[in-house]
């Protein structure tokens, strides 16, 4: 594996024309901007996300919560995060009766204050009524007594109809996960996923195919939805072997996605250089761009590390935790032929490993970005092109 490594990194100055095939993926020319339409924007909006998951944003609003600027000012949590730069948010979305409470109703009056604060939109399907993760992938409630085939087709209508209910309402989300960290699969037992030598073979990626698919088409048949960059997530940001195994299926069995999310927690997933390497392998063996859609770290001691006698690489306290980010990002932001395209904190609103204390005012954390993010517009007042003579300035 070391060996593998290394020439990966080798590989790295190589432009994309002189690579070879890998994986059975054919390589691309070389990366142009101008033609990716994930970079169709305005000077001074560039689209790599300073991400956050605000899914819980509105709840504690409800709640009746208060937040605070660093400098003490109380303002709403959506505009905090906005004005220290961060450019992205994702919210989840569970199947009815959710038992979180993220139903469609929910991710539209979310939607909507992403639209007022200016963010761009990804939307994550956990496709089960709550929690969907690694540990695991509960088959929704109202889907038990169906048969497999009409599991798939309500894997479609739920996407389709939750994709539809958005963009009748010009809160189209441009990322859209279809399953949250799905790399042991979906919807149990259906298409679940192993990869320890005695139970691989019992593994169910033909499955698996099926059910991301129908979602991906879902999102593809509705009106703008061709729009939409469909991101399959998965949780082993540090891993290199679990991440050749599974998109090396994906791409055999003819996965419809756009991009790689992966999760990358430094209790679960391993070293920042077990990331980078990661990424450098996936950006070059699979051509897609790649974001560790779920970070995060303590601010408050945790004895997370402490329990088994393991050494953290940085600090738990609010400016440990703000190190933190900016050490992922700063990964992510130098992934070969620009392909690193952003980094989410899951979640700013948690006790502990949110971006708040308990009064409420803000950590160090929400000016990791700053010095990438900011300033957002020109502060001279001058438009870009000056196309117009002197003394005619608007």
């Amino acid at each position: 594996m070391k060996k593998r490594v290394i020439a990966i990194l080798a590989s790295v100055t190589v432009a994309f024309v002189a690579m070879s095939c890998v994986g059975g993926a054919t390589a691309p020319s070389a990366y142009q901007p101008s033609e990716d339409p994930y970079y169709d924007h305005l000077p001074f909006e560039s689209p790599y996300a300073f991400g956050l998951d605000l899914s819980f944003v509105k709840r504690a609003e409800d709640s009746g919560r208060v937040f605070y600027d660093i400098d003490g000012t109380q303002k709403p949590a959506w505009q905090i995060f906005r004005d220290h730069g961060y450019n992205w948010a994702r919210l989840m979305i569970c199947n009815s009766p959710s038992t979180l409470g993220q139903d469609l109703d929910y991710v539209v009056e979310g939607a909507k204050k992403l639209k007022e604060y200016g963010y761009h939109f990804a939307l994550d399907f956990m496709m089960s009524d709550g929690w969907a993760n690694p540990m695991t992938q509960p088959m929704p409630s109202e889907w038990k007594d169906l048969t497999y085939e009409q599991r798939v087709q309500g894997i479609y209508d739920f996407v389709y109809n939750a994709i539809s209910t958005l963009a009748e309402q010009d809160l189209m989300p441009e990322i859209v996960h279809v399953g949250n960290e799905i790399g042991n699969g979906m919807l149990w037992p259906d298409a679940r996923i192993y990869y320890g030598d005695e139970r691989k073979a019992l593994s169910k990626w033909a499955e698996l195919a099926e059910m991301v698919n129908a979602g991906s088409r879902a999102i593809r048949d509705v009106e703008g939805g061709d729009k939409v960059q469909i991101m399959i997530h998965v949780d082993f940001g540090g891993d290199i072997e679990m991440t050749n195994t599974y998109f090396d299926k994906m791409n055999e069995y003819n996965v419809d996605y756009d991009m790689i999310g992966f999760s990358f927690y430094p209790w679960s997933h391993g070293n920042l250089l077990d990331l980078r390497d990661n990424l450098y392998n996936t950006i070059e063996r699979y051509h897609k761009p790649v974001i560790v859609i779920e970070t995060g770290y303590y601010a408050v001691p945790s004895r997370t590390f402490d329990l088994v006698g393991i050494k953290s690489a940085f600090p738990e306290s609010p400016e440990g935790q703000k190190q933190w980010f900016q050490a992922v990002n700063e990964i992510v932001m130098n992934a070969p032929h620009n392909l690193g395209r952003g980094v989410f904190w899951w979640e700013p609103m948690s006790r502990g490993r949110g971006f708040f204390d308990a009064d409420g005012k803000a950590w160090p954390i929400v000016e990791a970005f700053e010095p990438y993010a900011l300033p957002a517009v020109r502060a001279d007042g001058n438009p870009r092109i000056w196309d117009f003579d002197e003394g005619e300035r608007p």
